[in-house]
C-alpha cells in the first residue's frame, strides 16, 4: 500500500489562481494523496471555482472558516483533518513540479529523512518565469535551521505518521519556520534537500519589498514569541539570523538561463 500524502492549502481571495495549483497537484506523477482545501472565509468567486474539482475527484476536499482567522489556523486546521503518512503544503497561488511527490515519498520509504525540501524557482503573477532559483541546502539540521528559514514551505513535507502532527503557531508571519523547527526538534534525521525544482513561487506586487521592511520585526518575534527565548537571547539570534540571511542564505538564489 502506497502511503498518503496530506496536501494542505490554505486559501483566502485566491480565486483567479487556484485554477492552476490544484491542476498542478492533479498533475503529480504521485497519485495517491489528498488535497485539503482551506477556504479562510473569502469574499471572491472562489467556492463557484472549487466545485468542479471536489465533485469530480474525491481525493480533493473543502473545509470553510465562517469567520476570516489568517493562514495559521487555515493550516492547523488542514493538519487536524489530515489522514496522511506524510503532510505537505501548498499555498494557494504557488505551483508544483509534477513529480515533487514522487522525489519526496521515495526520501520518506527509504528512510533517510524524516523532513523533505527542495529547490524552488519564482514565478510572476502571469507565470511567467523570474529566472531566479533558490536551491536547496543538500542537508538542514536544527541548529542550522535556527540561523534563518531555509526551508521553502510549497516544497516542505514531513513524516507525519513519525513525528506526529505539527500544528503552527499564531504569528503573524513566518509561521512556517517555526512549524520546520519544530518538526527537525522531534526528528533523530536531518532534512535532505532536493536539488532539482520541485516547485515555483509566486512573486506578487510588493512581496519582496514587504519582506525587508518587515523582516528585523518578524523575525524577532520568532525567538521571543514562537521560541520563547529571553529578549536578550532573541536579540542575539537576530543579529545572527541577520548575518546568515544577508550574507549566507542570499547566495542561494541563484540566476537560471531563460528557458
Amino acid at each position: 500500500m502506497q502511503p498518503l500524502v496530506s496536501i494542505i492549502t490554505p486559501m483566502y481571495n485566491n480565486a483567479n489562481v487556484i485554477k492552476k495549483t490544484i491542476n498542478s497537484v492533479l498533475s503529480q506523477t504521485y497519485a495517491h494523496w489528498e488535497l485539503l482545501l482551506v477556504d479562510d472565509a473569502s469574499s471572491d468567486q472562489i467556492k463557484a471555482i472549487l466545485k468542479p474539482f471536489t465533485e469530480s475527484d474525491s481525493r480533493i476536499k473543502l473545509f470553510t472558516h465562517k469567520d476570516n482567522k489568517g493562514a495559521a489556523e487555515a493550516r492547523n486546521l488542514g493538519t487536524k483533518m489530515a489522514t496522511g503518512n506524510y503532510i505537505a503544503f501548498l499555498d494557494a497561488d504557488d505551483l508544483w513540479a509534477t513529480n515533487k511527490l514522487q522525489l519526496q515519498v521515495a526520501q520518506m520509504q527509504n528512510n533517510i529523512t524524516d523532513v523533505s525540501f527542495g529547490s524552488y524557482e519564482w514565478i510572476d503573477e502571469e507565470n511567467q518565469a523570474l529566472n531566479k532559483k533558490v536551491h536547496a541546502l543538500p542537508q538542514l539540521e536544527f541548529g542550522k535551521l535556527l540561523k534563518a528559514n531555509y526551508i521553502g514551505n510549497l516544497t516542505g513535507m514531513y513524516n507525519s505518521e513519525k513525528l506526529g502532527k505539527i500544528y503552527t503557531k499564531d504569528l503573524k508571519k513566518r509561521q512556517d519556520w517555526l512549524l520546520w523547527l519544530e518538526a527537525l526538534k522531534r526528528s533523530d534525521k536531518p532534512a535532505i534537500g532536493i536539488q532539482e525544482t520541485i516547485a515555483y513561487y509566486r512573486i506578487t506586487k510588493g512581496s519582496l519589498s514587504s519582506n525587508k521592511t518587515n523582516l528585523i520585526k518578524h523575525n524577532f518575534n520568532v525567538y521571543r514569541k514562537g521560541l520563547g527565548f529571553s529578549n536578550v537571547k532573541s536579540l542575539v539570534y537576530l543579529i545572527q539570523f541577520l548575518f546568515e540571511h544577508l550574507f549566507v542564505k542570499k547566495r542561494l538564489i541563484q540566476p537560471i538561463a531563460s528557458k
